[in-house]
């Protein structure tokens, strides 16, 4: 890239020079040729007008040495001066004056060497054209004062060529060496992005780059900060849920191991009652599997929904129902409620087993989490086209550390105890999940009397 730039900035000078060299070698001719030939050191306003009017006076050129004859030699005038009058800044030097038509022949010389003769290229260029009513008849050509000749024009004009050459070297050499401090001041955040990309992809998480100004290159620093930040977080999320994977497997295997090898060495007899463990801590690992596969799905957007309409009343109730035997062994107070008549509530499309999943969810989180003599309410409203629904429980609540945590995987306000009591500590994670993937919300919060407050909303339509 810093050979692009380099490249790009002498092109750009390269041109700039060019431009102005050609630019001044041509106003510079125009000028010599202005200045030499058209009045510049000789003046020759008076005769042009005389040699105009006699052309309008006779139509031709018949006998124009008249007029010629009185601004011949020796009448060379100062640069301003008109024939006959104005200041003599050079009397008596010799003027040659050529008068021609407008194919280029000659037809009058005031030293008669060559009428009859065209003009060349270059002396037609530094003509003066006669103009009669808006028609050039004639070319009018000067040379005196100094004896300023056509050669001493291509004299002249080829020293401005070198001297114009020599700056536009010395330009283009100042542009090249502007354009290497250019490119690497230009180019050193670039090159600092490099070395932290670098540095990034050998796993070094921690490298930032120190972003300066609100240019592009500065937003583009802020974005690298940005992405270096999230990989980073991932990446410590990922060795958290690594070491949290393994400390759920290692609890219910040990026990599993320990249990087998009793009964394998006889200290415990090969009975139902001994195998019960053995078979609960299976079917923990087999939860724990089949929640990591569902979080894994969702992730990845591979988590297959199978929408219907359904009677999200109906299946809530049904869901209390079950639960009520396990909260009247802790003598929890299960209620469910609604706001306004049963009938007003339409059907949504969802996926009832996902839908199922996610109260169960919540209401095992609850009773974990509710004391005995408790209560846990569940109660479904409708607000802003969603179908809002509550789980509350009297627990001891959520404190304000563990809210904006309490739906990442693996995160318990109360680790052990959590344990003992056989979660994975993904069940919110999971609902989270499902309820977004219905195009939901949830959220956590904590009720003034005491306990937490779980709110999911659903809108009543979701895409099929």
């Amino acid at each position: 890239m810093r050979l692009r730039l380099i490249l790009s900035f002498a092109i750009v000078a390269f041109v700039a020079v060019l431009s102005v060299v050609l630019l001044a070698r041509q106003g510079a001719v125009n000028e010599v040729r202005s200045f030499v030939f058209k009045g510049g050191m000789s003046s020759q306003g008076g005769i042009v007008n005389q040699l105009e009017d006699y052309y309008r006076t006779n139509e031709n050129w018949d006998g124009v040495e008249t007029v010629l004859s009185s601004h011949g030699k020796g009448l060379g005038q100062g640069r301003g001066g008109n024939a006959g009058n104005g200041l003599n800044l050079a009397a008596g030097l010799e003027t040659r004056i050529r008068l021609a038509e407008p194919s280029g022949l000659l037809v009058a010389d005031t030293e008669r060497f060559e009428i009859g003769e065209k003009l060349s290229n270059i002396e037609m260029e530094a003509a003066l054209p006669l103009e009669v009513d808006g028609e050039v008849v004639g070319y009018f050509l000067q040379e005196g004062v100094m004896e300023f000749t056509i050669a001493d024009e291509v004299f002249l004009v080829n020293r401005l060529n070198r001297a114009a050459l020599i700056a536009g070297l010395i330009a283009g050499v100042l542009s090249l060496l502007l354009a290497f401090f250019l490119a690497f001041r230009l180019l050193r955040p670039v090159r600092e992005l490099t070395l932290a990309a670098q540095s990034l992809g050998n796993g070094e998480l921690s490298r930032r780059v120190k972003v300066k100004g609100n240019d592009e290159l500065a937003l583009l620093g802020n974005t690298f900060n940005q992405m270096a930040d999230s990989l980073e977080q991932s990446e410590e999320r990922r060795r958290a849920m690594t070491a949290d994977i393994a400390h759920e497997l290692r609890t219910p295997l040990a026990i599993q191991r320990a249990n087998l090898e009793a009964i394998q060495d006889g200290v415990y007899p090969f009975t139902i009652e001994n195998l019960s463990p053995i078979v609960e801590q299976n079917l923990l690992l087999t939860r724990l599997v089949n929640d990591l596969h569902t979080l894994a799905l969702a992730d990845s957007g591979k988590l297959q929904l199978e929408f219907s309409k359904i009677n999200i009343i109906q299946i809530f109730e049904r869901i209390v129902e079950n639960f009520r035997p396990q909260a009247a062994r802790k003598d929890i107070q299960m209620e469910f409620m609604l706001d306004g008549a049963r009938n007003s509530y339409p059907n949504i499309m969802a996926d009832p087993y996902r839908i199922e999943q996610i109260l169960h969810n919540l209401l095992s989180n609850a009773l974990q989490y509710t004391p005995d003599h408790g209560k846990i309410i569940v109660r479904i409203s409708e607000f802003n086209q969603s179908l809002r629904i509550d789980v509350q429980d009297s627990g001891s609540g959520i404190s304000e550390k563990d809210l904006p945590n309490i739906f990442k995987r693996f995160y318990r306000a109360d680790r052990s105890r959590s344990r003992l009591r056989g979660g994975t500590g993904l069940g919110l994670a999971i609902t989270r999940q499902l309820t977004e993937a219905h195009g939901g919300k949830i959220y956590a919060s904590n009720v003034p009397e005491g306990g937490a407050i779980f709110t999911i909303c659903l809108p009543i339509r979701t895409r099929k």
